[in-house]
């Protein structure tokens, strides 16, 4: 409870920071309503990135906990897109857009917290990252200039396309636009199936043995999950991930102007850091279970692929 807590003092902080920057850029108080309704909208996003940001990083020397970024995962980017829907005037286009940001949302929010992410969980490979990186200087600056700025920037970039179906609130929806939509929402059904099948092994692995289903027992010698989405993708979740905001771009991209004003930069800077996690994160869990090389071989990594043969 008192993690929790401090999570929402973290919250009402970072916004405080956001609303000191935005008065600063408005000219003064009695602006502020009036810039966030008529200044750039990509500025605005900008300014209050840019508030999250330095208060995940006071708060990460604070604590002594750098998990504040990732708690900010499923939220802060559906805020930035409900912001631009309401300064592109709740266009149906805009509508249909942010409620799909919004279920994937709530899916990554639900699944954050059954992991305790909210309660004090830091992730596991910040520990890591500081252990080799021993230089406390070189550390902060580390914190600092990756997982705050960078990936709070990184919000920026990926919702980047809803600002740009933002700029047509008069054109009507191109017909383009709901296969896209729809596929955004098959991203999100196969997070969502990965998720609740790496939930299921993870609470028979750590339950007693001798009750863990018969279909999860050679899994859980092997230390890690290969069934299900599992045996055709190595990281089936980060594929729905990626998927869902290339979907998005797509949707952006069917209103035309060509693939970098609609914001391709987003999902490929987007995909740039989830080739980078999956690099890292398996190197440690092949230095943990000796079985992943094998395994490794034999599944795709991100993009489901029929697996290799012994």
């Amino acid at each position: 409870m008192k993690q929790f807590l401090l999570f929402v003092i973290f919250l009402a902080a970072a916004f405080c920071t956001a609303v000191v920057l935005m008065i600063l850029f408005a000219g003064g108080l009695g602006e502020l309503l009036r810039w966030t309704g008529e200044a750039d909208s990509l500025l605005v996003t900008a300014v209050l990135a840019l508030g999250f940001s330095a208060a995940a990083f006071f708060f990460g020397i604070f604590t002594g906990d750098y998990s504040w970024v990732d708690r900010l995962w499923s939220t802060l980017p559906v805020a930035f897109v409900w912001y631009y829907a309401a300064r592109g005037g709740f266009s149906l286009s805009l509508l249909i857009t942010a409620l799909l940001v919004t279920v994937w949302g709530c899916r990554l929010t639900w699944n954050f917290a059954m992991k305790g992410g909210y309660t004090g969980t830091e992730d596991y490979r910040w520990s890591i990252l500081r252990g080799r990186i021993t230089n406390p200087i070189l550390w902060q600056l580390f914190s600092l200039l990756f997982i705050s700025l960078f990936q709070i920037g990184l919000f920026v970039l990926f919702t980047y396309p809803v600002r740009y179906i933002a700029s047509f609130p008069h054109e009507g929806m191109p017909y383009l636009f709901i296969p896209a939509a729809m596929l955004g929402a098959i991203c999100i059904a196969i997070e969502t199936i990965a998720d609740n099948q790496q939930w299921r092994f993870q609470q028979a692995k750590h339950g007693p043995g001798d009750r863990a289903p018969a279909r999860y027992r050679e899994d859980i010698r092997r230390g890690f999950l290969t069934q299900g989405l599992f045996g055709v993708c190595r990281h089936p979740n980060y594929f729905g991930e990626l998927g869902f905001w290339w979907s998005v771009w797509l949707m952006a991209l069917s209103f035309g102007g060509g693939p970098m004003a609609s914001g391709l930069f987003g999902p490929l800077a987007l995909t740039v850091l989830f080739i980078g996690s999956t690099i890292f994160t398996e190197s440690l869990s092949a230095a943990k279970y000796p079985a992943y090389r094998e395994y490794r071989k034999k599944v795709s990594p991100i993009i489901p692929w029929f697996p290799g043969r012994d």
